[in-house]
C-alpha cells in the first residue's frame, strides 16, 4: 500500500501497532504501582522522536503531583520495566504531569471530561479530515461525540490516533 494522505502504509500501521502494544504493556505494569502510591496513570505513550524512542508516563493526582511523585515513581517502575518490558531496542522513561494539555486515552476520559475542549487526531480520514477540535459530548455506541464548528461529530474509539484536553485547567478548581 502506498502513502497517499488518505490511507497508513502497512509500515507505518505495523509500526504503530508496536508502539501501542509497548506503551499497553508498560501500563500494565505502571497501573498498580501508581495506584498504590494514590496517584493515576492518566496516559502512557511510546514513540519515535528526534533523541530516540521515548517512553512516556502521565501521572496524576487530586491537587497535582510534584516532582517527588515523578521520581519517586520513575525510580520505581525504571528496574521493573527494563527486566519486563520487550522493546525492540533503547529508550528514554520520562514521567511527567499531563499538563494543560492533557491526554485522553481512556474511554472513561471522554465521560469524565465532557464539556470540555479537546483536540483528536484519527489515524484516517472521516469525512475527509484527520483533525478535530470542539466540545466533548461524551461517548456513544459509535465512538466519541465531539461539538465542533460545522456540527456534531462521532469518532470511533478505534480510528483515534492521540486526543488532548486544550488548556485544561484541572479537576479541583479552587472556589
Amino acid at each position: 500500500m502506498v502513502a497517499n494522505g488518505n490511507d497508513m502504509t502497512d509500515r507505518s500501521r505495523e509500526a504503530l501497532l508496536r508502539d501501542r502494544q509497548v506503551a499497553a504493556a508498560a501500563s500494565a505494569l505502571a497501573e498498580p504501582l501508581c495506584r498504590d502510591e494514590g496517584l493515576e496513570l492518566v496516559y502512557a505513550e511510546y514513540r519515535r522522536e528526534s533523541s530516540g524512542r521515548v517512553l512516556r508516563l502521565y501521572i496524576d493526582k487530586p491537587g497535582g503531583i510534584s516532582l517527588d511523585d515523578c521520581t519517586r515513581v520513575s525510580r520505581q517502575l525504571s528496574d521493573l520495566l527494563d527486566v519486563s518490558l520487550e522493546t525492540s531496542g533503547p529508550y528514554n522513561l520520562e514521567v511527567s504531569s499531563p499538563g494543560v494539555d492533557r491526554p485522553l486515552g481512556k474511554p472513561e476520559d471522554f465521560e469524565r471530561f465532557k464539556g470540555q475542549t479537546a483536540r483528536i487526531r484519527t489515524l484516517l480520514p472521516i469525512n475527509g479530515r484527520k483533525n478535530f477540535k470542539g466540545r466533548l459530548k461524551g461517548l456513544t455506541a459509535g465512538g466519541v461525540c465531539l461539538a465542533c464548528d460545522h456540527g456534531e461529530t462521532v469518532i470511533p474509539l478505534a480510528k483515534i490516533s492521540t486526543a488532548r484536553l486544550v488548556n485544561f485547567n484541572g479537576e479541583n478548581k479552587c472556589s
